[in-house]
């Protein structure tokens, strides 16, 4: 039995940037400032801020925010890693133009969801995006996060975002060639509809 090294990290810790977020970037989809919630060890936030993005990217985990710092020690580009808590999100400073969001929605409490919607709406620029990369309910089984549908989201973001697109993805898993199936949602924040308060 041969010891991996890495077997301590979580198994979305691929040591990359998750495909899904690359392509994003490659399409021209993600404009800075750029927040990253539940940014784990830094690999998405690091990839961006080295194709020039102004990164923030929050975290609750000590741990992982540690390594993070540490290879952007390493790294070109600049991001800001913030010990922050995903459902409170107004306490960071200015607007944002793109948020992405690899994993960290998924393991949200119904409850805790709205908390996260109403400080996604005080922290994304209008016309901004948000990105989510989160399990789709075509993966089987039970194991892991909960599954997310696409009505769920169409349904939970419908105030104050648009959906732009929700196509089928793979979230990446460490020592796993398929990965688990997913869905990257896009969605512009187009302020509150007239007439609500």
């Amino acid at each position: 039995m041969h010891h991996d090294p890495h077997q301590h990290l979580p198994p979305w810790e691929i040591g990359r940037p998750q495909a899904a977020f690359v392509k994003l970037a490659d399409e021209g989809r993600i404009s800075g400032p750029v927040l990253d919630v539940g940014c784990g060890s830094g690999e998405i936030a690091l990839f961006l801020a080295s194709r020039g993005h102004r990164v923030a990217a929050i975290d609750l985990d000590e741990t992982a925010l540690a390594a993070a710092r540490a290879k952007a020690s390493q790294r070109s580009g600049t991001v800001e890693f913030i010990s922050a808590d995903a459902l409170f999100l107004e306490s960071l400073d200015g607007l944002f133009k793109t948020v992405i969001d690899c994993g960290c929605f998924h393991s949200l409490a119904d409850t805790e969801r709205e908390f996260y919607l109403d400080g996604l709406r005080q922290v994304v620029a209008v016309g901004g995006m948000v990105h989510l990369l989160v399990l789709s309910e075509l993966e089987p089984g039970n194991y892991g996060p909960r599954r997310v549908t696409e009505r769920e989201l169409r349904d939970l973001f419908d105030d104050g975002f648009v959906m732009e697109s929700c196509q089928p993805a793979v979230f990446e898993v460490r020592g796993e060639r398929v990965g688990a199936r997913a869905w990257l949602a896009s969605f512009m924040h187009v302020g509150r509809t007239v007439g609500q308060a």
